[in-house]
């Protein structure tokens, strides 16, 4: 084998191929040892070198996999969503994390590339925000909207994105952003505003303090209520200028252990007005407990308090007089007695009140009472002691005192200044009183006794004649309780249908016939007893049931005339008296109208009897309604004419059909003057073209002495006494038997 040289290059070379040349064309022997060596190192060392770069490339592509990891999973922890906007292609990629329900492929060149995700509300602010950014004129593009999920709910995000590359021509090519669902934030965001709306127009003022009370915040109410303006109270420590310092200090003890303080407050706004407020404190803790703020929150209630004293006044004083009322009086009457305080009340009323109300009318008596108010309260004696019970109805109380002497004392110079004349409206006016008074606890062990029984004195004082005071006692007790007693027993008669009516014939002098007959109101107990009108009428009367009473009279007497002229027994008129009550009411007529057309009795055959005294109330009012009466055709007469006003002037006004000449008139026919007094009314009332009734004739000598003075009518025991309505019947039915002349016995014609 020739011997070949290599270099040092070619030696190299073979390096790096001597694993595959070794067994093929190379002769190793002919190489020198050196060279052989050097070549197996560099050899060596190349293969060393491969392998460090290849492990290197390795980590570094291991260490980029974990960073691209780290990134997602940092993407996927916070929520927010990796996209990517090929503008050129219009292709958009975005990342998976939330995205499932909102990942859809673009629709061609959609701007922006999910329009049709965008709520339509919100995309012209989308796509202007994007247009900006992509013009230059924003750093970034940023925009929150709402975004359409798959089932096509929509969801609030935030998208936020910057343009990463350009093309050669400098257009944007590529952008790249991230979207984050902000849905909770946009809620808690409404929450917030409306919280800050609820603040900023409350109508309660609301300061937010430190724990030194120092102020951090106030709302718009609060500059309503006080007249501070916000900027003038921030960093100012909360004060009420109404009260000491140790009142805010009371307020942070009971924050600090009961957490809140709640108070009616006074305090002055900035103008020198007074105000007052409910106010509240609140205290605010932090997640560990500590309070870190307290938030005062309180309303102006001035307006209410006005409104509260207002209706208070209006509850415990009389509207009229000013007075306290009757519940104030009640109230104190009561506490007296729970506290068994000695005392003495006083109640007294006006005499003949109702004929000044009636004759010049309730606005000059509700003047008349404000004038007495005033007076009796400006005297030192009766000031706050003084009370209004209703009507003209007033009552002192003179507590820690049973003193005889103080008391009568006390009524005399109270009636004193009640009797003082009183100028109004161009009248002077001189009323009387009558005060009836009782002690406690002589006269009633509670309030309700006390009162009613000086009620009873004052009504023993005013029938013992005008401007009197009378004391309690256990005889008028008595006379009350049987007061009481007939008015419960008018009240069960009138539930039970206990009244009946009977009647008293009126004869005619000259025929001899029945004419008439005066309805007279009994009342039957169940076993058949009478009660007397003179122990039940008076009570009626002053009870009002007199009213109720005179409405059965009226629709049974009509019922029972109806009947007897059907049966051919009776062709005149019955007589029924209308008491004073009854002929005031002003449906009167009404209640007649019905009652006649109810038993079908014909206004002819009806006749109604008033007293003097009752038209005499008020004359004006009585002649309208005897004028409307008369225009019904029902006749009217006037009864017990001459022992009342006997106003000439008046009578020739009424309306009247009849005169009732009184009994005691008849009974004093014995002597001249009473014949004569009868004999003036007979040709009062011819000379008023009226007929005349005279009643309670008793004897034939009356009958005679009548008759001499053109007496047309008689009714009286001569002829008979008041009968049932059955017993009437019959009488009607003996009259109808003819008779020769007058028997001698008084009792039959």
């Amino acid at each position: 084998m020739s011997y070949k040289k290599f270099t040092l290059g070619s030696l190299i070379l073979l390096a790096f191929f001597s694993p595959y040349l070794a067994a093929t064309v190379i002769d190793w022997t002919i190489i020198e040892p050196y060279l052989l060596y050097t070549v197996m190192a560099i050899a060596v060392a190349g293969f060393l070198l491969a392998q460090f770069n290849q492990r290197r490339m390795r980590t570094y592509h291991q260490a980029l996999a974990k960073s691209e990891e780290r990134l997602r999973l940092s993407i996927w922890g916070s929520g927010d969503e990796l996209w990517d906007w090929n503008i050129e292609s219009g292709e958009l990629y975005r990342s998976s994390a939330w995205l499932d329900p909102l990942s859809a492929p673009p629709e061609g060149k959609n701007f922006p590339p999910n329009k049709n995700f965008i709520h339509p509300q919100d995309l012209e602010r989308v796509s202007s925000a994007l247009s900006q950014h992509l013009a230059g004129n924003s750093p970034f593009f940023e925009s929150s909207y709402r975004l359409r999920t798959a089932d096509d709910n929509y969801i609030w995000v935030l998208d936020r994105g910057k343009i990463v590359a350009y093309n050669n021509e400098g257009k944007a090519q590529r952008m790249t952003g991230t979207l984050k669902n902000i849905s909770q934030l946009k809620q808690a965001e409404a929450r917030m505003q409306l919280f800050a709306r609820c603040l900023e127009n409350i109508s309660d003022a609301v300061v937010i303090c430190d724990t030194k009370f120092n102020i951090l915040e106030v709302n718009p109410a609060f500059s309503n209520i006080t007249g501070n303006t916000r900027e003038s109270v921030l960093q100012t420590r909360f004060k009420l200028s109404l009260y000491p310092p140790r009142f805010l200090q009371e307020i942070e003890k009971t924050l600090v252990q009961k957490g809140r303080w709640s108070d009616e407050i006074r305090e002055l706004k900035t103008n020198g007005d007074y105000y007052q407020a409910e106010l509240t404190f609140d205290v605010i803790k932090d997640e560990q407990g500590f309070i870190t703020q307290y938030v005062a929150v309180f309303s102006d209630i001035s307006e209410r308090k006005r409104r509260d004293a207002e209706l208070n006044r209006l509850a415990n004083s009389d509207t009229l007089t000013g007075l306290p009322n009757r519940a104030v009086f009640m109230n104190k009457l009561a506490s007296l007695v729970k506290d068994n305080t000695q005392h003495a009340l006083l109640v007294f009323d006006l005499d003949n009140f109702k004929k000044i109300n009636d004759s010049l009318g309730h606005e000059l008596g509700d003047a008349l009472l404000c004038k007495l108010s005033e007076r009796l309260h400006n005297n030192k004696l009766f000031r706050q002691r003084l009370y209004r019970l209703g009507g003209d109805e007033f009552a002192i109380l003179l507590s820690n005192t049973n003193d005889i002497h103080a008391i009568t004392s006390l009524a005399k110079a109270m009636l004193q200044q009640i009797n003082a004349p009183f100028a109004i409206e161009q009248h002077e006016l001189v009323v009387t009183s009558s005060i009836g008074i009782v002690l406690f606890p002589e006269d009633g062990k509670d309030p309700q006794a006390l009162l009613r029984n000086a009620d009873t004195a004052m009504y023993h004082a005013k029938s013992a004649g005008a401007n009197r005071y009378l004391f309690f006692n256990d005889t008028m007790n008595k006379q009350a309780v049987k007061r009481l007693q007939v008015e419960n027993l008018i009240r069960h008669g009138l539930k039970e249908d206990l009244f009946a009516v009977f009647y008293q014939p009126k004869m005619d002098l000259l025929s001899g016939k029945v004419v008439g007959m005066e309805a007279l109101v009994r009342f039957i107990t169940p076993k058949g007893g009478l009660v007397s009108p003179a122990s039940f009428i008076p009570v009626a009367e002053e009870t009002g049931q007199i009213v109720d009473i005179g409405t059965v009279v009226l629709r049974k007497a009509c019922s029972d005339v109806r009947r007897w002229i059907d049966q051919g027994l009776f062709h005149g008129r019955v007589a029924v008296n209308l008491s004073a009550k009854q002929f005031m009411l002003p449906f009167l007529c009404d209640q007649i109208d019905d009652i006649l057309q109810q038993t079908q009795l014909a206004s002819y055959h009806l006749e109604l009897e008033i007293t003097e005294g009752t038209v005499m109330e008020s004359p004006k009012l009585a002649i309208d309604t005897m004028k409307k009466l008369r225009a019904r055709g029902i006749h009217l007469a006037m009864d017990d004419f001459g022992t009342g006003y006997s106003s000439l002037a008046y009578l020739k006004q009424f309306p009247l059909n009849t005169l009732k000449i009184d009994k005691a008139f008849i009974d004093d026919m014995n002597s001249a003057r009473g014949r004569n007094m009868v004999d003036t009314i007979v040709t009062i009332a011819h000379n008023l073209s009226l007929s005349v009734v005279a009643e309670g004739v008793e004897t034939l000598e009356q009958l005679e002495q009548l008759r001499k003075l053109r007496c047309e009518i008689i009714q009286g025991f001569y002829y008979s006494k008041p009968l049932s309505a059955d017993d009437f019947a019959a009488f009607l039915h003996e009259q109808k038997k003819p008779r020769l002349s007058l028997t001698a016995n008084g009792n039959n014609w």
